[in-house]
Order: C-alpha cells, then structure tokens, then sequence
C-alpha cells in the first residue's frame, strides 16, 4: 500500500486533502508543520509526501531542501500543493526539488493524478 505523508498547517485543508486520499485506497499520515514532516519522513519513510508552502516557522520550500539535503529522504517525491500560484513560485519549487506543483483550490482528481505521476 502506498503511504502518503500529508504536511499542512491549516488542520481543515490536511483533512480534505488525507479525505480524498484515503478514498483512493492511499495510507496517509498527517502532519501540521515541517519540523514534524521532518521527523516522520525520516521514521516511516513514506512513498510521495505532499505539503504546504506557506507555513509559519519551516515553510514547504525549505521542508523540501532539508529532504533533499537528507540520504534517508532524498529519494521521496514531493508535491506541492499551495496557494502560492506566481509562475516564480512554481520555478522556485523545482529548483528546491518539487516533483509537482499544484495551486489552490484543487480537485481530487488533480490530487490523485499527482500521486499517481510521481509514485509510479
């Protein structure tokens, strides 16, 4: 089964996001801010992680450098799933190691397509 670890600050939008997931038949485990995606990237090693970028204290940009940066989580692919939508910030997200780069607001439709494109 693949696992998912969902980070996002905002506790109603981590619920959508793991709610449509979990309808596909993903395990996710949800966390609300980088320092904890940190660890339990480390500790369970999920398949895909999808974050936030705008999150107080690590936001998603350096969340993914410090995955990248890690020989335990370099591999994971990362999604991005935020309300940043300029075309630098999409850039500025590959740069820092972004499989995908999807805005808000999302379908679940475009959440699985994500999982699915990276996870294969």
């Amino acid at each position: 089964m693949i696992e998912i670890l969902v980070v996002e600050d905002s506790p109603s939008e981590r619920e959508l996001i793991s709610r449509y997931l979990r309808g596909n038949g993903y395990q996710v485990i949800g966390v609300g801010s980088g320092q904890e995606a940190l660890s339990k990237a480390i500790q369970k090693k999920p398949h895909v992680i999808i974050t936030d970028v705008v999150m107080p204290e690590m936001n998603g940009f350096e969340l993914c450098r410090s995955l990248k940066r890690n020989p335990q989580t370099r591999t994971i692919p990362i999604i991005a799933c935020t309300s940043k939508n300029q075309e630098l910030d999409r850039l500025w997200g590959m740069k820092q190691g972004i499989e995908v780069y999807l805005t808000k607001p999302f379908t679940q439709e475009q959440i699985v397509r994500a999982v699915e494109l990276v996870a294969s």
